[in-house]
C-alpha cells in the first residue's frame, strides 16, 4: 500500500487543521491506519489508530478530545481532524498502515509496515 499525507500548514493556537492520507494499492479495510508525529529533537509519538474492520479508534492522551481519526472508504482516504491546536502540536505528521497489530503495541512505530512521507504542521502565534 502507498500512503500520501497532505493538509499540513501553519496555523495559530486554537485553530484547526484536517490532515488527509490518501491510500492506494490496497482496499482501505486491509490495514489498520495510524497517525504519528515527530517534533524536532524528539522521538516519534503515536497519536491515533483506526482498526481495519470495525473502525474502532484509539487516541493518545495528549490529543484525546482534540483530534479525531476517520476514514472514507469511497475515497480510500484516512483523515485526522485536529482542533484546538497548541504550539506543542508542531511536528511532522505521518500516516502509517499496519497489517497486523495488537492494542499493546499500537503506540510503537515498529508496529506500522508502511509510511507516508509526512506533512508539516506548525502552530505559532
Amino acid at each position: 500500500v502507498q500512503l500520501q499525507a497532505s493538509g499540513g500548514g501553519s496555523v495559530q493556537p486554537g485553530e484547526s487543521l484536517k490532515l488527509s492520507c490518501a491510500t492506494s494499492g490496497a482496499a482501505l479495510n486491509s490495514y489498520a491506519y495510524g497517525w504519528l508525529r515527530q517534533a524536532p529533537g524528539k522521538e516519534r509519538e503515536w497519536l491515533s489508530i483506526i482498526t481495519r474492520r470495525e473502525g474502532v479508534t484509539w487516541y493518545a492522551d495528549s490529543v484525546k478530545s482534540r483530534f479525531t481519526i476517520s476514514r472514507d472508504r469511497a475515497k480510500n482516504t484516512v483523515y485526522l481532524q485536529m482542533n484546538s491546536l497548541k504550539p506543542e502540536d508542531t511536528a511532522v505528521y505521518y500516516c502509517a498502515a499496519a497489517s497486523r497489530w495488537v492494542v499493546s503495541r499500537m503506540r510503537q512505530a515498529s508496529t506500522y509496515d508502511y509510511w507516508g512521507q509526512g506533512t508539516q504542521v506548525t502552530v505559532s502565534s
